[in-house]
């Protein structure tokens, strides 16, 4: 696991719900679950720092760290894909994205187009992106944060001219490709799930054993986000594997959470006088319906 991607993995499972914020010690006992070093660990919070994403408190000799706002929309958005039960019922509506760069903002312009596959976009045309999902408030505010006013233009419609939903759709992604991207997942963790069940029967599994899988798990089903649309049920193909990865993510989590969570509860430790009552029912269960 590369350490930025763990962290993110990390405060969108569990520290989020336990008052935002981590003490950087916590978070390198945490991390060495998974073989990452505190050198590792304290070198990727400062580059989380630099690049905006983290903000630090410091008391003493003592460091605890927290997402700014431009951290937190990432993880709110992806824990929101992550933990959503079912596909949305479409209303209808493209999200339609158009931009214009100049040469001297290409690394802007790169930036922008990972940021529009990560929220679920697809390029139709060149400089031309669609999406089926409600993404204004999101599309909106990387706008907003980018600077992009002078550059791009939102619009929606209902109505496609030229071509079919499913041709707009197969212009934009191919699911095919992303279908068979969920196969060893789905391999995996149908195998992962007998012997978690197996080892709750003869209480082999820790609590540390159910952090790390659960953590594990959220770390792998999240590569899918920059994958997988997550597009409404009436524009998925028949039998979408998607659905059984998301079925099958979901049932492997249940089993591990509630131990997951306790042994987080008994790494964190709280700034003193900052005290903070954790939402332990949220951090068991995430899921939402759309």
């Amino acid at each position: 696991m590369k350490p930025r991607s763990l962290m993110f993995t990390l405060f969108g499972d569990y520290v989020q719900y336990y008052g935002g914020e981590i003490w950087i010690g916590s978070l390198i006992k945490l991390m060495g679950e998974f073989g990452i070093s505190e050198s590792s660990v304290r070198g990727a919070t400062l580059r989380m720092v630099q690049q905006e994403l983290f903000q630090v408190r410091k008391m003493g000799l003592n460091s605890y760290y927290r997402l700014t706002d431009k951290g937190k929309r990432r993880i709110e958005d992806g824990v929101k894909k992550v933990y959503t039960i079912t596909p949305h019922k479409w209303d209808g509506y493209w999200r339609i994205l158009t931009y214009s760069m100049p040469e001297e903002k290409r690394e802007l312009r790169n930036q922008v187009r990972k940021e529009l596959v990560w929220t679920g976009f697809g390029m139709i045309s060149n400089s031309t992106w669609v999406s089926p999902n409600p993404l204004e408030r999101q599309t909106l505010e990387m706008i907003k944060t980018y600077q992009l006013e002078a550059y791009t233009m939102l619009f929606s419609a209902s109505t496609v001219m030229s071509h079919s939903d499913s041709e707009v759709v197969k212009r934009g992604w191919d699911f095919e490709a992303i279908a068979n991207e969920y196969v060893p997942f789905i391999q995996k963790y149908r195998e992962k799930f007998a012997e978690l069940q197996a080892r709750i029967w003869d209480n082999s599994l820790t609590d540390r054993d159910c952090f790390i899988e659960r953590t594990e798990l959220v770390h792998e089903y999240r590569k899918f986000l920059f994958l997988d649309p997550l597009f409404p049920s009436e524009l998925l193909p028949g039998d979408w594997t998607g659905n059984t990865a998301r079925e099958l993510f979901r049932s492997v989590h249940q089993i591990v959470s509630v131990g997951a969570v306790r042994y987080f509860e008994s790494v964190i430790e709280q700034a003193p006088g900052h005290e903070v009552v954790g939402d332990r029912e949220h951090a068991i269960n995430p899921f939402v319906e759309m």
